[in-house]
């Protein structure tokens, strides 16, 4: 299992329902198996993973590429790729990311990424009334 999840915490936090997560992801230049590049890796990890997430009712809800920072100010900006993935809660977090299919999956996530930030979070209370519909569903 790799020792930067915080399974502890998020067992113990008192949100118990639906969690979307904001995925971090900086790519190796190289895969550490020597197999292609980080982001080869980390499309093999995807594949691997995907029907076992699929089977737990995690949905990928976007995904894009990081062009730049557009903002910055303090801690690091230096990211590949954004992801937004929603679980049912965090335990069906943490029951997808410690099960035998995953952790064989893995092993292509930590060849592959410099560094992966997962961000646990839900929608601020009052924020979706600030929301303004402005037709394009590409940008949100």
């Amino acid at each position: 299992m790799n020792k930067n999840f915080l399974l502890a915490e998020l067992k113990v936090h008192p949100d118990r329902g639906p969690v979307t997560m904001l995925n971090l992801v900086k790519f190796r230049p190289y895969s550490l198996d020597g197999n292609g590049t980080g982001a080869d890796a980390y499309h093999r990890y995807l594949a691997a993973a995907g029907a076992e997430a699929k089977r737990r009712g995690c949905s990928l809800v976007w995904g894009a590429d990081v062009s730049q920072a557009a903002l910055h100010h303090g801690g690091d900006a230096d990211w590949d790729w954004a992801l937004i993935v929603h679980y049912s809660s965090r335990d069906a977090f943490t029951d997808f990311v410690t099960c035998p299919a995953y952790l064989e999956a893995n092993v292509h996530r930590e060849n592959g990424v410099a560094k992966h930030m997962i961000l646990a979070t839900k929608t601020a209370a009052g924020f979706d009334r600030l929301l303004v519909d402005t037709g394009d569903s590409a940008a949100r």
